[in-house]
């Protein structure tokens, strides 16, 4: 028996196309199906045959996707359950390696941060200390030069203290002389 393929009839133009996007495939083909067939009532058994077969192949097809669908679902999950593992597996063995490549590190954080602080006082306290020694300096210099100068004054002083005996000395022998020349 030969068939002849016949295109589908389409729907009458009063009927609302369907939404392609709001159904699934297999209800969209059922639809159309039996709209083509409420249209035309006229189908041979030969062709009834072969849209109930093509919508069983549809039908077949579709699960088969479906249960391929969940198997690739079951095996992502799969990976990402081990990858979510495997990624806590490896942040606990990079803190492991953390704690091993400086075990003091905490202790020594807290060392630097005081010698930080230290420093930051030790430099105001350096200025201090260099002005002060530039001021013991100056005041040191200023006490040897007037120690110098004290020093020079007590020299002229014994000097002038000597010679004024020697004079003083030299007037009381001449006074002594002249009181012995008039007795």
């Amino acid at each position: 028996m030969e068939t002849s393929e016949q295109p589908l009839p389409q729907p009458p133009p009063s009927l609302p196309p369907p939404h392609p996007q709001s159904q699934p495939p297999r209800q969209q083909l059922s639809q159309h199906l039996s709209g083509s067939l409420s249209f035309s009532s006229h189908l041979s058994t030969d062709d009834e045959d072969m849209s109930r077969s093509a919508l069983s192949t549809f039908r077949a097809k579709e699960e088969e996707i479906e249960k391929k669908k969940l198997e690739v679902r079951e095996r992502v999950l799969s990976q990402l359950g081990r990858v979510e593992e495997e990624t806590k597996r490896l942040a606990l063995i990079r803190e492991e390696l953390e704690t091993l490549s400086d075990p003091m590190r905490k202790e020594v954080g807290v060392v630097r941060k005081k010698i930080d602080v230290v420093n930051k006082e030790l430099k105001p306290l350096g200025h201090i200390c260099q002005k002060k020694e530039r001021e013991y300096k100056e005041a040191l210099e200023a006490f040897n030069e007037k120690n110098k100068e004290k020093v020079q004054l007590i020299n002229k002083l014994m000097e002038l203290v000597s010679e004024s005996e020697k004079m003083r000395l030299k007037k009381l022998e001449e006074l002594s002389k002249s009181v012995e020349s008039l007795q």
